[in-house]
């Protein structure tokens, strides 16, 4: 009766014998091999070597035991790779949910720059086995002390993708990053709202300002007060988004700049970013006027004073719209009108 075939994953008898000595004939390095049964269904003899005996099985059996924990993913990543070689992997992947649109692609440069600066030159030449919790939970509170919490938050965020992806990988079993402390990046100061006099002195400055008056500024201001919503999803909205008769306008895309292909269009992070908002009556005048000088339905309502439109070019397979045109210096021009009680030195800019 043949002998069964080892399992998958698993090894046979050790053997180990001398292999150098010295002039003296006292042994200096010994081999350890063993019969291992990759997760192809073949054998192979893997190899380890010490200058004792036990050295070289001790060796052996922890190559052996890595090798084990490879899974479906054999021979693509293991506990032995470097962590460099994971953070290439990672990068590769990132990319391509990108460009799948599973991401955002601000995100990338984000996470690429947490990568080079503070990842990489902390942790690239460790093992991935190596990478444990305990010392990755001391690389983050490094990096919190160093580049402060916001950084290492996100530091925290491209580690656990990473690991979560060894663990896919069969590099690993659990994901270490789990059991760190969660960072919590506190507000240098408070945020609070523009009062109503605030809002008349903020529209009078810009009003009153040529050169905000050629960007735009004005209107812009106006409806990014009467409706709450950031720059980039004001210099998003497209006139066929508007609803001047139900006084409504939706929300459902913002403008972001990406690194070597300038502004683009891109949907909400979220579904929850996706909204229609009801606009009071001055924003909804403020627009009304632009709509009687002659629109487009897919033009933005805020377009570019030069080019008509703030992105130019489409992707037909992500939706992502570009352009090289800059986003209107908004902060610039606010300069002159500061708020806050200027006996106290406290002074908030638009």
């Amino acid at each position: 009766m043949p002998r069964a075939p080892l399992p998958i994953g698993t090894w046979g008898a050790i053997s180990t014998w001398v292999v150098q000595t010295d002039d003296k004939g006292r042994a200096v390095k010994h081999k350890s091999q063993a019969r291992f049964r990759d997760h192809d269904g073949h054998v192979r003899p893997v190899s380890a070597y010490g200058k004792t005996k036990t050295a070289a099985e001790r060796a052996l059996l922890k190559k052996l035991q890595d090798r084990s924990k490879t899974g479906h993913h054999a021979g693509e990543l293991t506990a032995m790779h470097k962590m460099n070689d994971l953070i290439d992997l990672f990068e590769e992947k990132f990319k391509e949910w990108v460009k799948d649109g599973r991401r955002s692609p601000t995100t990338i440069d984000n996470y690429q720059g947490a990568i080079k600066n503070h990842i990489r030159p902390a942790l690239g030449e460790l093992r991935i086995g190596e990478a444990t919790t305990p010392r990755i939970d001391t690389v983050v509170a490094q990096i919190k002390q160093r580049a402060g919490a916001p950084r290492a938050k996100t530091c925290r965020a491209v580690l656990s993708g990473m690991m979560k992806l060894a663990v896919r990988y069969g590099a690993i079993t659990v994901n270490p990053i789990r059991e760190i402390e969660t960072i919590e990046a506190q507000p240098k100061s408070p945020p609070r709202a523009l009062s109503n006099d605030e809002v008349n002195l903020l529209r009078r400055s810009l009003a009153a300002d040529e050169r905000a008056a050629e960007a735009d500024l004005p209107d812009l201001v106006a409806f990014m007060l009467g409706t709450g919503v950031r720059i980039g999803e004001s210099l998003a909205v497209l006139w066929s988004q508007v609803d001047l008769e139900a006084g409504t306008v939706g929300i459902t895309h913002t403008i972001v700049r990406v690194r070597g292909e300038g502004l683009i269009r891109k949907s909400t992070k979220s579904r929850a970013g996706v909204r229609l908002l009801h606009l009071p009556n001055w924003a909804l005048a403020v627009l009304r006027a632009r709509h009687a000088a002659g629109i487009r339905l897919d033009n933005p309502i805020f377009a570019d004073t030069h080019s008509g439109a703030r992105w130019l070019r489409c992707s037909p397979t992500s939706g992502l719209c570009t352009s090289s045109g800059p986003f209107a210096d908004m902060t610039d021009r606010c300069g002159s009108a500061s708020f806050g009680d200027s006996s106290t030195g406290s002074r908030r800019r638009c």
